[in-house]
């Protein structure tokens, strides 16, 4: 009876080690499955961005085609940001586009005080209002893929799951920034004087 028993309690910790295992692996593929659809959601809103872009700059160079400059500035970042690959292993280089492109934006939202004309169209201030909700709707999604990818990392690196992680290969995914001066905004001074 002796073995048996021994060769019972062998079996009884190999199906708990083993359900521990499965358990952990599927959480870390869910965690996983939820970053990807995380980056999905930022993907869709950076796709209708790009979409807006062109009719923005078609609009703003019938009123103020001499600012070639600002235009072109515009076109180039919005080529730059469609051509990275677009998943979560390439958030960080994503970003650096996509921060360029909303440096070039800014420019050209800017003609718009210059150019009376401009800034009163009807069209140019819709796609300018659409440009704004999709830029919020590009925030929500980054702050909600930023979040599973938190969530993510940490069962990535909390023990056991750790183990689990480094035997199936679990590779790390990148968080979504703005850029370093972009977190550091500073609040807008008002003076009465």
């Amino acid at each position: 009876m002796g073995p048996w028993i021994a060769v019972g309690v062998v079996a009884v910790v190999f199906v708990i080690v083993l359900v521990m295992v499965v358990g952990l692996y599927n959480g870390l593929v869910r965690k996983r499955i939820d970053t990807k659809n995380g980056w999905a959601q930022i993907d869709v809103q950076l796709k209708r961005r790009y979409d807006l872009i062109p009719n923005l700059v078609e609009t703003v160079k019938g009123y103020a085609s001499h600012e070639k400059d600002t235009l072109e500035g515009v076109i180039k970042a919005r080529q730059q940001a469609v051509q990275i690959t677009s998943d979560s292993m390439h958030a960080a280089q994503k970003a650096d586009a996509e921060n360029m492109l909303t440096q070039a934006l800014g420019r050209l939202f800017a003609l718009s005080e210059a150019y009376p004309d401009l800034k009163a169209n009807q069209n140019f201030g819709q796609l300018q209002e659409e440009l704004t909700s999709t830029e919020n709707k590009i925030g929500y999604a980054r702050q909600h893929y930023n979040d599973t990818v938190a969530r993510y990392a940490e069962a990535r690196q909390a023990f056991p799951s750790n183990i689990v992680a480094g035997v199936f290969n679990f590779q790390k995914a990148e968080y979504f920034k703005l850029a370093e001066g972009s977190e550091e905004r500073e609040a807008p001074q008002v003076s009465f004087s």
